[in-house]
């Protein structure tokens, strides 16, 4: 993977407020492979029954589902997502959401997404459909003459 790429992606992940805001974490990063962390703290991921919320599981899958889509280097966006939630974490879990690129044609690319807790156990599976547009990333232009 191209090392400027690479980079550029790390650098937004760590300004991005979303991710900022759920303590996400960009750990792994390659062509058509990617791997972001958090830790699930029920002050604030709970639901109302006192487990983690689907929402912050999501949230997760979607940030692996967002980096793994730039390291083609245009700008791809969600088409659809769909997850199974399997099990819910255990208070003070580190959970990890894997990305991998399955299948990609010019216009599109399908990934499978899982989400496990630091012991292994699987927490959600997704699938993952993508719209490349071929506009190049605006990180990576911004500034250059």
């Amino acid at each position: 993977m191209d090392e400027k790429l690479k980079e550029a992606i790390f650098q937004q992940v760590e300004r991005e407020p979303f991710a900022q805001a759920l303590k996400m974490e960009l750990v792994a990063l390659d062509d058509g492979f990617s791997a972001v962390e958090m830790a699930y703290e029920p002050e604030a991921m709970n639901n109302m029954f006192g487990r983690a919320h689907g929402g912050a599981i999501f949230a997760l899958i979607d940030e692996a589902f967002e980096t793994v889509c730039q390291t083609v280097g245009s700008v791809t966006v969600a088409l659809n997502v769909s997850v199974n939630y399997v099990a819910s974490p255990e208070v003070g879990a580190r959970l990890r959401a894997e990305a991998r690129e399955v299948n990609s044609t010019r216009k599109t690319a399908s990934y499978d997404i899982k989400v496990h807790d630091q012991d292994g156990m699987l927490i959600a599976v997704c699938q993952a459909l993508a719209y490349r547009t071929g506009k190049p990333l605006p990180f990576l232009t911004e500034g250059q003459s």
